[in-house]
């Protein structure tokens, strides 16, 4: 008899999940095997990869209020949303005011413990796509259909991915497999190098026989150099061993095989019109009509937006949602005060909204302390569109300057095949692209490259990773404004380089162990 592999049918959803407790397991709705459905829908395969891709930019099926997690707030349970939080808020780059239960931990990076649910609802979307991709992946082995291995390549991309920002925030977590789907006795828990070996092994898998193009918003093989490129470059924090030769391996070939180019026009990246890019490598999508969500760029737009000090319509906003402010750790990289950003010729420094907002940030709480970031926006790069509630531009999850940024880093590590000429050119191409003055070799060192990435890529969920990987986010070399809860900063411990593993999790598998220091 041949095994039943069930698969859930109605706006193409893999499962039902309630949260990362249940014991990593989904329960369809409607039962069917994959060949019954694929009968009844020859492009079933298709919605069903779609909604794996949508895990990362969606919160749930049914509009923005649905979640396919146990979250108060639907939006909050969004993956982008959570990278924002995680990213960027426990860093030097944005700071929240909202005061949300947990969200003060976060935006002062003090005080965490595990029962903060911004890092539950981070754990359990994690844990809710690979059990998707598990379950998608043993119905995909009993069934015939066109574009077979692409597909189970871009599955196992998905559930890498996901495994990714586990091993990034957590450390460790569990190793649920198609091979181990549906068990019920708890996993053992799987250590950081674990997890590694396995992303890493998937990854080397399913590069050489993804396809090299795909439609826009699906992972290629570039795609997935990318994501090898940012375990190699980590792979120091997160095992002990440096892999900065592999890293360059795969960013060599995002730059020379990939065929993206920087796109002449740095606004278009972060507006409503950016699918027409070419510079963006990875987009989680966004759309104001038929893909709603409080959790993708929705967020970053309206949250740093405010009826009572900026022209919403001006950034195609219909609301404000008075959240988010930079830090000076970020627009004092382009100038002392708001004259001085007004008077760089770096676009980049035009990406602020200063009028009616202080320099300082001395309360994180009030809203014109420090500036709001306009670099996300929901106009077209030209400036044209109706405000709307909800963003219709993508996020740029990969693009190629990160990749440039990335080569020159290596190049500055003594990576092999990378020179310090290439190195300079490809700063200065990203820089010469913004109006930004062009660098000499003598400009070229590590804390410039981290001042860069700054420039080029906040705001982008990236931050706290690259802090850490240049041993600055901890400790009191380098401090910014609420790091640590107090105005002017102060030294945090080295258990701050991990998030706590959520109670709920330990709560419901003994076999999790929690991270030093909580």
């Amino acid at each position: 008899m041949k095994k039943r592999i069930l698969i859930l049918l109605g706006i193409a959803m893999l499962g039902m999940y309630s949260s990362c407790t249940d014991d990593l397991d989904t329960k369809p709705i409607t039962q069917l095997t994959l060949e019954e459905l694929l009968a009844s829908d020859p492009n079933a395969v298709e919605g069903l990869v779609s909604r794996l891709y949508a895990s990362f930019a969606l919160t749930g099926p049914s509009g923005p209020g649905s979640s396919d997690i146990v979250s108060p707030d639907a939006g909050e349970g969004a993956f982008l949303r959570a990278i924002i939080n995680l990213q960027d808020f426990t860093s030097d780059a944005m700071k929240n005011r909202w005061g949300d239960d947990g969200l003060d931990q976060l935006t002062t990076t003090s005080n965490w413990d595990r029962n903060n649910k911004f890092f539950r609802l981070f754990y359990d979307r994690a844990y809710y796509t690979i059990p998707q991709c598990n379950n998608f992946l043993q119905a995909l082995d009993i069934a015939d259909f066109p574009d077979e291995e692409n597909i189970v390549a871009e599955t196992r991309f998905l559930r890498a991915l996901a495994y990714y920002n586990i091993i990034d925030v957590f450390g460790k977590g569990v190793l649920a497999t198609e091979l181990n789907f549906g068990q019920s006795d708890p996993l053992p828990e799987a250590s950081r190098q674990e997890l590694f070996d396995y992303i890493e092994s998937e990854l080397l898998a399913i590069e050489p026989v993804i396809r090299p193009t795909s439609n826009y918003g699906r992972a290629n093989t570039y795609v997935v150099d990318m994501l090898l490129a940012k375990l190699y470059m980590n792979a120091e924090v997160y095992t002990g061993t440096p892999r900065w030769d592999d890293a360059a391996t795969y960013v060599n070939k995002v730059i020379n095989e990939g065929g993206y180019m920087l796109d002449s026009n740095f606004v278009r990246i972060f507006s409503s019109d950016n699918d027409s890019s070419p510079e963006v490598i990875f987009p989680l999508l966004a759309e104001s009509l038929t893909s709603q969500s409080y959790g993708n760029t929705t967020y970053i737009v309206n949250g740093n937006l405010s009826a009572d000090t900026m022209p919403l319509s001006q950034f195609g906003a219909a609301e404000g949602w008075t959240g988010h402010r930079a830090t000076k750790s970020w627009y004092g990289l382009f100038g002392n005060s708001a004259t001085e950003l007004a008077d760089s010729d770096d676009v980049r420094a035009s990406l602020f909204w200063t009028d009616g907002h202080n320099f300082e940030m001395n309360d994180y709480r009030e809203w014109t302390d420090g500036f709001p970031s306009t670099k996300f926006r929901n106009t077209a790069s030209d400036g044209n569109g109706n405000p709307v509630s909800f963003s219709s531009t993508d996020f740029p999850f990969y693009r190629l300057s990160d990749a440039y940024l990335m080569y020159a880093e290596l190049a500055l590590r003594g990576a092999s095949n990378t020179s310090m000429s290439d190195a300079v050119n490809y700063v200065n191409d990203v820089r010469t692209r913004s109006n930004a003055s062009a660098i000499t070799m003598s400009d070229l060192t590590l804390d410039f490259i981290l001042d860069e990435r700054a420039r080029e890529l906040n705001l982008e969920g990236q931050r706290r990773t690259d802090l850490i990987r240049f041993n600055k986010f901890t400790g009191g070399s380098y401090i910014w404004p609420w790091k640590g809860g107090t105005a002017n900063g102060s030294a945090i411990s080295d258990n701050y380089k991990l998030f706590p593993i959520p109670a709920t999790a330990i709560q419901a598998n003994p076999n999790l162990t929690q991270n030093p220091g909580y």
